[in-house]
């Protein structure tokens, strides 16, 4: 009891990822949602920071008519110089262009707005760091996500069979069910071949500066995208304002979209693994589309932070990332590698090193998938977070959520090659944080 009260208390004063995580300065300008609500154009050579897929300015002009919320619009970001010449995946796959990341609508006094280029047929390219090669992302789809869920279309069911079904070994062992997920993704991506990563150089939690001489993400392929949960999962990054106090409000699109991202999970291998996992042990329903609901409010439902009502969500933190106002400004949650992706590709996040594995000679390299990192969100600094590099949205939610119904705070386990210890701190029966550290 002494520990769900502390546990309860760290969540909502909002220090829940204060035991991983960070320190940072600095009073800032009111932030925004963190959209990618423009495509970025990437560097000389590309940086591999400048180019997911998703929204452009119409979308977030319409978000704003049609929401009427009166939010602040932000100006473009233009990222600090290129660090280092990045090689894209526009020049590897014979002129495959990689999608460009998505603008984040700010108005920092420290950086310099940058207008758009054009759109051509559906494309649309906007200026970042100068002179880089363009990258072009295919906005169309991205609307449709915005429809009543029950109107739009999705990926067909896996089959079922014994791959989903939880064997009585996994059932009496977390770790091993755990591990059954890094088994069935088949999402998951592969590095060399659908991205690399240069992780610089290692440093103590407690150093501060720069050690990385460039961004984290060398390239990534612009397939990934167009992949049906990444599309979905990204579509839902642009939802939120990352100041910790700030009240959401959730309009009806985004409700949609919120459902149509679980809908098209719930066809995936992990999450029906997770379901007959669950129901096995009689934490959730056996009828599938009362799992599909639980899970929606489990992630998507909104609760208090850090003393404002209505201001947070499992999703939001663990995903998209918070910034805490209170005091010292530092970055909370954030613990998503497609995230970071979006936001190194607009230059909003800097990364400047990788954390010291704990055992000795575990450097981490460009086909290490389970990094902790130090970086700069929006100039405020993360002091250590980890992440999984590469794994699907899919998976992660599997993840956590079965550790959240079926372990404690520490939940010690096994990921493929990777002996990991996932936190997970409650608020009542919500996920107040949840996120991977390497052992």
């Amino acid at each position: 009891m002494e520990g769900l009260i502390k546990g309860l208390i760290d969540v909502a004063l909002g220090h829940g990822d204060n035991k991983e995580e960070d320190s940072a300065a600095g009073d800032r300008d009111q932030r925004s949602r963190s959209t990618w609500s423009e495509v970025v154009v990437s560097g000389e050579q590309d940086n591999d920071s400048d180019r997911p897929h998703g929204y452009n300015q119409s979308h977030w002009n319409n978000r704003q008519e049609e929401s009427n919320l009166g939010r602040q619009e932000w100006g473009n970001v233009s990222s600090e110089p290129p660090r280092r010449p990045q090689t894209s995946t526009h020049e590897r796959y014979e002129n495959n262009e990689d999608g460009g990341p998505i603008g984040y609508k700010q108005n920092y006094s420290s950086r310099k707005e940058e207008g758009k280029e054009g759109n051509n047929d559906g494309w649309e390219t906007v200026g970042k760091k100068p002179p880089r090669q363009s990258h072009k992302v295919q906005k169309d789809r991205w609307q449709g996500y915005k429809q009543p869920a029950s109107e739009q279309q999705y990926s067909d069911e896996v089959e079922g069979g014994a791959s989903i079904e939880p064997s009585e070994d996994e059932l009496a062992d977390l770790s091993q069910a755990c591990n059954r997920f890094w088994e069935l993704d088949s999402n998951h991506l592969v590095p060399g071949k659908d991205y690399e990563i240069d992780c610089g150089e290692g440093k103590k939690v407690y150093h501060k500066g720069d050690l990385a001489e460039g961004n984290l993400f060398t390239w990534l392929s612009e397939d990934v995208f167009r992949r049906p949960t990444f599309s979905r999962f990204c579509s839902l990054l642009d939802n939120y304002n990352p100041n910790e106090g700030s009240r959401e409000v959730i309009t009806s699109e985004e409700k949609q979209e919120q459902a149509a991202f679980i809908e098209e999970i719930s066809r995936t291998a992990p999450i029906k693994y997770l379901h007959r996992y669950l129901s096995r042990k009689g934490m959730v329903s056996e009828n599938y589309q009362e799992f599909k609901r639980t899970l929606t409010a489990l992630w998507f439902d909104l609760y208090g932070r850090g003393g404002t009502s209505g201001c947070s969500s499992a999703f939001e933190h663990v995903f998209v990332g918070e910034i805490k106002q209170r005091g010292e400004e530092e970055v909370s949650g954030f613990h998503n590698w497609i995230q970071f992706y979006l936001e190194e590709a607009k230059g909003t996040v800097n990364y400047q090193g990788y954390i010291f594995p704990r055992r000795r000679g575990e450097i981490p390299d460009s086909e290490t998938q389970l990094l902790t990192i130090q970086f700069e969100w929006n100039g405020v600094l993360k002091a250590v977070s980890s992440t999984l590099v590469g794994v699907s949205p899919e998976f992660e939610v599997a993840l956590y959520t079965l550790c959240f119904y079926m372990g404690g705070e520490d939940n010690h386990i096994q990921l493929g090659p990777y002996p990991v210890n996932i936190k997970c701190y409650r608020f009542g029966d919500r996920i107040g944080s949840v996120f991977p550290m390497g052992e």
